[in-house]
């Protein structure tokens, strides 16, 4: 989008000069990651942030990666740096709730024309860090009990929630996972009930909140006979009735409860190879799923619920932010319109999502998308390229056996 600005010039009397500003549209998805201390959540958004800044990921990629915070950014490369070439470990950190804030930038913005034709030019990914100990720890005074609560609100608009389970932790209780996972779950569960007065409008459940809780083995690199399927048999066999017992307080927290998965959606994440002496970053698993996942995962859920369930289309876009421009992408801008000249006149704001357009965005091939993708890069269309790709990527998560998804 180009905004025109006039401005008085002095190099001569009353001139006007326009000048053309580049306004960057961006869209905006959040995630949150929970996970007890030392469970891997600052080396992990390290080496997030780390791998795409190296000069073979600038190369090929379509997009770059952008710290909204430069101070922030230099930290994590710091972090990525440390483990690259001295095999050190970022400290671990308690009760620290910090939240990282990245623009996926397109590489195209200099060609006006496709820029023009596309709804959005960049995803703003924000990266919700919510300290573990909060749910294993009493507040020590009621202010501290305020600040947690104002943490959590901070992320309630993610559609996501990654909830780490620390692959040394296994190991330390191998052949009685359940006290670890029972613990682990039992913790997240008791804090949310803590925390549910504080977060309820009086009384009522909330519209915005993470709708997708993901179980993530962080560490992975430790379990390398542990495929995603192996570790979803150990999480029901060790711990389904606390799987269970977390989805309840979860459904009690949130405006149609029927639209909320916990415990069906599973991943495996590494940040690297670790060594004695040495730490391989280019060795890592599932980190380039994160994108994906909180970008084009909600989608997909969001259909599978409308599927199974009537939603009011008021809440369509509630269930998952940017559906509508996601959705608009992936069928293109044309067909998408088509869609929603058949919805019933509701308003534009409630015209925006038609269910209709975000099933056939969602069940798109893999073949017709593979094509899209294609096509996206010949012409140097960036977004549908990127978009196109991310949907790739889940697909090839699966079949890599690093992502379960729920079929619900």
């Amino acid at each position: 989008m180009l905004a025109a600005i006039s401005a008085n010039c002095s190099r001569s009397a009353g001139a006007t000069v326009t000048v053309v500003v580049a306004i960057l549209r961006v869209r905006e998805q959040h995630i949150a990651v929970f996970g007890g201390s030392g469970s891997g959540k600052t080396v992990l958004v390290s080496s997030f942030y780390g791998a795409a800044q190296e000069q073979a990921f600038l190369k090929e990629s379509l997009f770059h990666v952008i710290a909204d915070d430069t101070g922030q950014g230099n930290r994590l490369r710091q972090n990525y740096l440390g483990m690259k070439k001295n095999a050190t470990v970022p400290g671990i950190t308690r009760f620290a709730a910090t939240p990282y804030s990245f623009t996926i930038k397109l590489k195209d913005q200099d060609d006006a024309k496709v820029a023009k034709a596309r709804p959005f030019d960049a995803l703003r990914l924000v990266w919700h860090d919510y300290p573990g100990e909060w749910f294993e720890e009493e507040p020590t005074s009621e202010e501290e009990g305020k600040r947690r609560a104002e943490t959590f609100r901070s992320l309630i608009r993610s559609d996501v929630a990654l909830v780490l389970v620390d692959g040394q932790r296994l190991l330390d209780y191998a052949g009685e996972e359940e006290k670890y996972l029972k613990s682990l779950l039992w913790g997240l569960r008791d804090g949310l009930l803590r925390l549910k007065d504080d977060l309820l409008n009086e009384g009522k459940p909330l519209a915005d909140f993470p709708r997708i809780w993901i179980m993530a083995l962080s560490k992975a690199d430790l379990h390398p006979n542990l495929d995603v399927h192996r570790f979803h048999d150990l999480v029901v066999e060790k711990a389904a009735g606390e799987v269970a017992s977390l989805h309840e307080v979860l459904k009690g927290l949130v405006q149609i409860p029927e639209a909320l998965s916990m415990g069906e959606d599973f991943i495996l994440l590494s940040s690297a190879k670790f060594e004695p002496g040495k730490i391989e970053v280019t060795e890592r698993v599932g980190i380039d799923l994160i994108l994906p996942v909180a970008s084009l995962l909600p989608l997909e859920r969001l259909v599978q619920w409308a599927e199974r369930f009537e939603i009011p289309r008021k809440w369509l876009d509630r269930l998952a932010n940017n559906a509508d421009v996601f959705a608009a992408v992936l069928i293109g801008s044309k067909a998408f319109s088509t869609f929603l000249n058949k919805v019933p006149k509701v308003g534009p704001l409630l015209a925006k999502v038609a269910p209709s357009a975000l099933t056939a965005a969602v069940k798109l091939g893999t073949s017709k998308i593979k094509d899209m993708n294609a096509e996206a890069r010949a012409n140097r269309d960036h977004l549908t390229a990127t978009l196109t790709q991310f949907r790739l990527d889940l697909d090839q998560g699966v079949k890599d056996d690093l992502l379960v998804k729920s079929l619900k």
